[in-house]
């Protein structure tokens, strides 16, 4: 599935809305006051008020959907990019050298960033500590930073790329991890999981961009390994084979089963843009016609209501583990919104049916997986985990795409599409930019002591994320972004 004309292939706001969502919604969940809110509030295996890790405790709250929903869109983002490749006549050689290559930088990019977070530069960092920090924040901006073509330093990308990379390597040389040096070993985990899923998922779309079944099909066989693993045997020698297991092990290929229904998606938003760009080139510009519309106001209203309603029934229901009754109801609840998608006449219609269709089965999945693996939980993640998530994100990713395509609210989620577009300025942020400010003026003490009620907690994190959102924001509308 490809484009005939690159160039007219539209920018995927409804995407971006959702990514820059679960970005800020991370960003959200890190700076919130630990300890006084509800259970719900927080990673349903680390409960307050100790927060003390707990791989047995089921449950799913709004914290744990951050991850998958971001992979869902990463997925998602895949055909849309190697799709504009291959219409540009890119050679497969060139396209798996290019993914290979993305794969190296977010894997460098999440051994990098480790080493500069302040925290596991010290444990009880220090004023150097925090100046350090963001020395290394100003280093990524050099390192990964893009400059617009419009600025007249573009000139010189490639040798501001390279300074920063070197002196990025100068200044993790002389760095100190208690009596410790620099290693592999020590990474970002999310990254480390992205760089995976940008390889292993890109190349699985690329070999079955044309066969749905096929790639799905491979979901089976890793399901298959999976299982095998766990007996004696080649499949649990080959599951514990790595050759370099500080970038890669079969463990992250499990992600997969979130980032393949994604690739899914974006074939979905990909044939869209295809078909409404066939539309108008059909036309002449100065008779435009606008493809009709069977979907009154309210019932898009109706819908998006509707799904949020699901989403919340799914979280309380299954966080309190009221799962038969979550199961029951969930179903009910599916069947009766599916009589909202009557008539689609319109691509816009068509594509939010498709993706409702395939959000109910992977429900429908992931429920009937619920009582396997003791219960739904992150980590270690269970299929039930994977399948409900993903539901989920296609539900968002059908609210975004209302507001956006058919209400004409993308003034209104510009925000998340900023952040969306440059997602990991906005990871990064916090504990590289902000945090450190606070500390050096010695504000932090001052809002932590001012936030001990959960209202106020809850605020705090609201008003760190906004800083971070508006942030992130201003560097995507300057069109300086980060590319990982």
């Amino acid at each position: 599935m490809t484009l005939k004309n690159t160039n007219a292939l539209p920018r995927a706001n409804a995407l971006d809305a959702l990514r820059g969502l679960a970005i800020l919604a991370m960003v959200f969940s890190a700076t919130i006051r630990y300890e006084i809110l509800p259970t719900w509030m927080y990673h349903a295996q680390v409960p307050p008020p100790n927060h003390v890790f707990n791989k047995t405790l089921p449950g799913l709250t709004w914290v744990d959907l951050v991850f998958p929903v971001f992979l869902f869109a990463m997925g998602a983002a895949i055909p849309l990019a190697l799709s504009r490749r291959i219409a540009e006549g890119w050679s497969m050689p060139k396209i798996i050298l290019q993914i290979f290559r993305r794969g190296t930088i977010l894997g460098a990019f999440a051994i990098i960033l480790q080493h500069l977070r302040p925290s596991v530069m010290d444990a009880e960092p220090t004023r150097e500590t925090w100046i350090l920090a963001m020395i290394g924040f100003a280093l990524l901006c050099l390192m990964l930073g893009r400059l617009p073509a419009s600025w007249k330093l573009s000139r010189y990308q490639g040798l501001i790329t390279l300074t920063g990379w070197a002196a990025c390597f100068v200044l993790l040389s002389q760095l100190d991890y208690d009596g410790e040096r620099f290693s592999l070993d020590r990474s970002d985990p999310i990254l480390i999981s992205l760089a995976n899923m940008a390889v292993f998922g890109s190349l699985l779309w690329l070999f079955t961009r044309s066969n749905w079944m096929l790639r799905l099909g491979c979901l089976v066989i890793l399901l298959a390994l999976q299982f095998a693993s766990g007996s004696e045997g080649w499949v649990q020698n080959l599951w514990r084979f790595s050759p370099a297991p500080w970038i890669f092990k079969f463990y992250y290929l499990k992600y997969l089963f979130i980032v393949i229904p994604g690739t899914i998606a974006g074939d979905l938003i990909l044939q869209k843009a295809q078909n409404e760009t066939a539309l108008t080139e059909a036309f002449e510009p100065d008779h435009p016609q606008s493809a009709p519309t069977a979907w009154s106001r309210s019932q898009l209203i109706l819908i998006i209501g509707s799904l949020l309603l699901l989403c919340i029934t799914l979280l309380v229901g299954l966080q309190a583990r009221w799962t038969l009754e979550t199961t029951l109801i969930s179903g009910v609840m599916a069947a009766a919104i599916s009589l909202l998608f009557t008539k689609t006449e319109h691509e816009t219609e068509q594509i939010i049916k498709q993706f409702y269709q395939w959000g109910v089965y992977w429900l429908a999945l992931g429920l009937c997986f619920e009582p396997f693996q003791a219960g739904i939980k992150k980590d270690p993640s269970t299929y039930s985990y994977y399948f409900v998530t993903i539901a989920i994100a296609f539900f968002l990713l059908i609210i975004s795409t209302i507001l956006i395509e058919r209400f004409n609210q993308k003034r209104f989620l510009k925000l998340l599409i900023e952040n969306g577009q440059n997602p990991m300025i906005a990871y990064v942020a916090f504990a590289n930019l902000l945090w450190p400010i606070l500390q050096l003026l010695g504000l932090e003490d001052w809002i932590i002591a001012q936030t001990g009620t959960p209202i106020l907690g809850v605020l705090k994190g609201v008003a760190y994320t906004g800083a971070i959102a508006l942030f992130t924001s201003f560097c995507t509308r300057q069109k300086f972004f980060w590319k990982t």
